[in-house]
């Protein structure tokens, strides 16, 4: 019989790591040492271990969980909501900006549409509402209407339904700038059965700097605009964000700022 190389000798430590690994326990053997000295401190009893045990596991999970559905999300780096400046835009309903940032409308299968031109802060905002959403432990996409149309034009037919499928039954889909890119008809189409396949069942988010009447601009030729529109907005809260950009007074006060230091 051969004797194991030295590199490959275990330890009964070891072998319970890897066994505790095999029955699913992911806290317990990160903290294995550390939980059992606070235990043989504490005396807890074998209930006890178990609750703290149970405890320790489902925070794990509860994080990981957390983890792999921001990843999922698509959602990048933002700014938090209190760095919004509310005072900046020359209109926007603020009501149902914060009415959407507690979340009552997923229940309602609502939809929320931001309308507004660059750099007022559409796009913070859905993200914003977004990581609430992930953080409340829903299932969320977030994507840019380039990409999401892009990702199904791509597709194989069956590749093209399983996508569907994903973009139909997130708990919360976000579509970010329509309007800003035109597209043709064929993706008139696949937006249509995005949004359509989450009719009253699912809400969306949605982006756009264009008012509904251009949207035959974005999508010309297409014969579906207005039953996708039909589809969007039937329950939907529709805030319109007016004002200079936000970007533009930003990059003029560095600009200025830079000025006086010389």
């Amino acid at each position: 019989m051969n004797s194991p190389a030295p590199n490959q000798t275990t330890t009964p430590n070891h072998n319970l790591l890897v066994q505790l690994r095999q029955i699913g326990l992911r806290a317990l053997p990160a903290q294995l040492d550390d939980f059992l000295a606070r235990a043989t401190k504490a005396r807890w009893s074998p209930r006890q271990i178990i609750e703290q045990l149970t405890l320790a596991e489902n925070g794990e999970r509860s994080r990981r969980s957390l983890e792999r559905r921001l990843r999922l999300s698509g959602l990048k780096s933002f700014k938090p909501m209190t760095d919004f400046d509310w005072a900046w835009p020359s209109k926007i309903d603020r009501d149902i900006v914060e009415r959407a940032l507690s979340l009552d409308f997923l229940g309602e299968a609502r939809n929320l549409i931001l309308v507004g031109p660059n750099g007022l802060g559409k796009t913070m905002i859905a993200q914003n509402i977004c990581r609430l959403a992930v953080q409340a432990g829903y299932s969320v996409l977030f994507r840019s209407a380039p990409a999401l149309l892009e990702d199904l034009h791509r597709q194989t037919t069956e590749g093209r339904r399983r996508k569907l499928r994903a973009y139909a039954n997130a708990g919360l889909l976000c579509i970010d700038e329509v309007g800003y890119l035109s597209f043709d008809d064929r993706a008139a189409d696949l937006l249509y059965e995005v949004i359509n396949r989450r009719y009253e069942r699912k809400p969306v988010i949605l982006t756009t700097n264009r008012p509904f009447k251009e949207w035959n601009q974005v999508f010309p030729n297409a014969t579906c605009i207005v039953t996708l529109l039909d589809r969007l907005l039937h329950h939907a809260d529709v805030t319109v964000i007016e004002g200079d950009s936000y970007r533009v007074r930003e990059s003029e006060r560095e600009t200025a700022a830079r000025r006086r230091k010389k």
